[in-house]
C-alpha cells in the first residue's frame, strides 16, 4: 500500500499546486451551478426574468448590509417587485436566506456558501471611461486562477450583453501584464494609470482573470455585466 504522505513526497510543489487549484475550481463550479439552479423556473407555466448574476448580487448585498429590503433589491438589481419576490422565494427554497421583520438576510448556510464563492471572486472596482472598453461606465472583477477557462473572450462578452450591457473586455494576468486572450499582447502597455489602478484595487496574481463590464448608460449594468461574465467563466470550467 502506498501511503498518502509518499504520494505527496513524490509530487513536486508545482504538481501539488495544480491539483489543489483543480479541486478548488471544481468546487467553485458546483457553487455557480447552484446559482444557476436558483435562477431556473420551478413551475413550467412561469418564465423567469432574472439570471444567476442577480442571485449573486442579492447575496452580495446581504453580505454587505445584513438585512436587505425588497425595495433595495429592486433598486440595486433594476428588477420589478414581482421578480424580486420570486428571486427571494427561490433563495428560500435552497435555505440560503431567511426573512425577519427587519428584512431578508442570509442564513448560516447562505453565509458559508457565499464566503466560499467570494474566495474565487475576491475583488472588484468601478473604472472611469478608458480606451480598452466600449462604454462610458466600466466595472472590473477578478477571478482567481481561471485563465485556462478563457478562450477568445467572446463567451464573456456575450454574457455581458445577455444582461443588457454593451459588452465586456477580458484580460489574463501573466508576467505582470494584462494580456488579451490567445495572444501575448499587453492590452495596457500604453495605459499605465489603468494598469496601476487594477493592480492596486484587484491585486491580481499569475493566471488570474480580469473582466471589465461596460455600458454607456448605467454603472449598475456594467457591474452586472462583469459579474455575469465572471460566473459564466467559472461555469465553463468543466469544458476546458
Amino acid at each position: 500500500m502506498v501511503r498518502p504522505t509518499r504520494i505527496y513526497h513524490d509530487l513536486d510543489k508545482n504538481d501539488i499546486q495544480i491539483n489543489f487549484y483543480h479541486c478548488y475550481n471544481l468546487i467553485m463550479h458546483t457553487y455557480v451551478k447552484t446559482l444557476e439552479k436558483i435562477a431556473n423556473r420551478y413551475a413550467p407555466s412561469r418564465s423567469i426574468s432574472f439570471d444567476m448574476v442577480h442571485v449573486f448580487k442579492t447575496l452580495q448585498l446581504m453580505n454587505e448590509k445584513g438585512h436587505v429590503s425588497r425595495e433595495i433589491l429592486c433598486k440595486e438589481l433594476e428588477l420589478g417587485e414581482g421578480i424580486v419576490r420570486t428571486l427571494i422565494r427561490h433563495l428560500k427554497m435552497h435555505n440560503l436566506i431567511e426573512t425577519t421583520n427587519a428584512g431578508t438576510k442570509m442564513s448560516r448556510k447562505g453565509n458559508s456558501f457565499f464566503a466560499d464563492l467570494l474566495s474565487s471572486l475576491p475583488s472588484e472596482t468601478h473604472l472611469s471611461k478608458c480606451n480598452i472598453t466600449l462604454g462610458k461606465h466600466n466595472y472590473a472583477i477578478l477571478i482567481k486562477q481561471m485563465s485556462f477557462a478563457v478562450k477568445s473572450g467572446i463567451e464573456q462578452r456575450d454574457a455581458a450583453i445577455k444582461v443588457g450591457a454593451s459588452g465586456a473586455t477580458t484580460l489574463l494576468f501573466k508576467d505582470n501584464k494584462f494580456l488579451i486572450p490567445q495572444t501575448n499582447y499587453d492590452a495596457l502597455r500604453n495605459e499605465d494609470q489603468l494598469a496601476k489602478l487594477l493592480i492596486e484595487s484587484l491585486q491580481p496574481h499569475e493566471k488570474d482573470v480580469i473582466i471589465i463590464g461596460t455600458d454607456d448608460s448605467s454603472l449598475k449594468r456594467a457591474e452586472l455585466a462583469a459579474k455575469n461574465a465572471a460566473l459564466v467563466t467559472v461555469m465553463s470550467h468543466e469544458k476546458h
